[in-house]
């Protein structure tokens, strides 16, 4: 979709600025208002956020805009991405609303939309509300009297927490353990901790004291180095590192290895399968996910389907051809007899689950295949569109026949930042590594010279 707001994952972009400023935000609550007035009744919204200084800003325009739709707004405060999915079918909410930019830093903020069933919009809702935004939208919303209300809402954390807990069996219990979760100062620094202890865990909380800039910052899923050095401090026997938004996952094995989706997919697709769970016969992940996940649910005679990057386009094709395991290498797991969309607690208390019924370590039972060598590089670009300059198609395509059958190369612009993001990987380390360098190069090249 070339639209001006929505990327991959919703509106993201540097808060205070275009697109995400206050004038923006009230403007997407009025026309999501709108866009989900479904009869007579009180129509409701849901709305969450994570723990920016930002979300102050945006949910106050956010609550404006929808008010002046005519939508009575339920403040959530700071809860992670997928309660909000939750609690949208919950409490029957028109819509949901999460205020995050998810792993970025502090200083982004972002908005994403989900619908009465709990599922993000598809692109042509999107595409319909962002077409509302330009217009004079104001001479469509509610008259006076129609007006809608808003008020915090009390309890939602400890809905989220029961929710997360019955997704394992009821005899289930996960005292013996001792677990590390380092929260990433984001939305589930109060809700993970507590469900873990509650199923019996030790847990040890880590970077659970969020003041509005400390969200991922060197710490969380994406910089899990604090995680690795706490599990080996406190001699635990896991690890899991949560990002700003807690819809994403990495789990760090008893010696601090790092567990990435790819492996977690292996591992629950696998303990699905033989228990007869599994369905629709494999997973659903990305373009970006690791060949030797593909080998690995081939041996199994599963399918693995490749969409292209995005939590929402997984879980598209997930419930168009019935499958119930889906994800992203980046820990966006997806299990869709619990969530409509990533979960972090929830993927991880699953890797529990395994661990507790097995009753092996977690570098046991994690390594499900040795991942082929794979190498992601991302070039910064400032404007323009690189890729369809002559000398970088060139270069694509003289790598993809180097590459040959035993290889792929994945080539995309970010949805959430300025990137182009170069990715290769094959049984050819050297070859790898020479393919990615040669297309950054000219990439590079080209961008200085524009």
């Amino acid at each position: 979709m070339a639209g001006n707001y929505f990327g991959t994952d919703g509106i993201r972009g540097r808060a205070n600025k275009f697109p995400m400023t206050a004038e923006i935000a009230m403007r997407v609550g009025m026309a999501a208002g709108l866009s989900f007035q479904r009869g007579s009744h009180r129509h409701r919204v849901v709305l969450g956020k994570d723990t920016r200084l930002s979300g102050y800003m945006i949910e106050n325009a956010m609550v404006a805009g929808l008010c002046a739709a005519g939508m009575d707004v339920f403040l959530l405060g700071p809860i992670p991405t997928p309660a909000v999915a939750m609690l949208v079918r919950s409490l029957r909410a028109d819509i949901g609303v999460m205020i995050s930019a998810s792993h970025n830093p502090y200083y982004d903020n972002g908005i994403k939309l989900f619908g009465p069933d709990g599922y993000k919009l598809s692109d042509e809702i999107e595409e319909r509300i962002e077409s509302m935004l330009d217009k004079d939208i104001e001479l469509a919303l509610a008259d006076s009297d129609g007006l809608g209300r808003a008020k915090r809402v009390d309890g939602v954390h400890d809905r989220y927490i029961e929710f997360a807990k019955r997704t394992l069996p009821r005899s289930m219990s996960l005292s013996g353990l001792r677990i590390v979760v380092d929260c990433a100062n984001g939305a589930a620094y109060k809700v993970a901790p507590e469900a873990l202890w509650e199923l019996g865990a030790e847990v040890v909380a880590i970077n659970v004291e969020p003041n509005g800039f400390n969200i991922n910052k060197e710490c969380g899923s994406t910089h899990p180095a604090g995680l690795q050095k706490k599990v080996h401090e406190v001699r635990a026997d896991i690890g899991i590192a949560l990002d700003g938004d807690a819809d994403r996952v990495v789990i760090v094995d008893e010696n601090g290895a790092i567990v990435d989706g790819d492996q977690i997919m292996a591992l629950i697709a696998e303990s699905w399968h033989q228990s007869g769970r599994l369905a629709g016969g494999g997973v659903v992940s990305t373009v970006m996910s690791n060949l030797g996940l593909e080998r690995f649910l081939g041996d199994m005679k599963l399918q693995l389907h490749r969409t292209k990057v995005g939590d929402r386009y997984v879980v598209e094709h997930m419930r168009a051809h019935g499958l119930n395991v889906g994800g992203e290498q980046s820990g966006h797991i997806v299990l869709s007899d619990f969530s409509t969309t990533g979960d972090g607690l929830v993927s991880a208390l699953q890797v529990l689950a395994c661990i507790k019924r097995q009753g092996r370590p977690v570098s046991e039972l994690s390594k499900k295949f040795e991942p082929v060598p794979q190498l992601l590089k991302n070039v910064h670009i400032s404007g323009g569109k690189p890729l369809e300059e002559a000398p970088v198609k060139a270069a694509i395509e003289d790598a993809r026949h180097r590459l040959g059958k035993a290889g792929r190369l994945v080539i995309r612009p970010s949805g959430t930042e300025p990137l182009i993001r170069v990715m290769a990987e094959g049984d050819d380390p050297q070859l790898v590594e020479s393919v990615v360098n040669g297309i950054v190069e000219v990439i590079s090249e080209t961008r200085s010279a524009a």
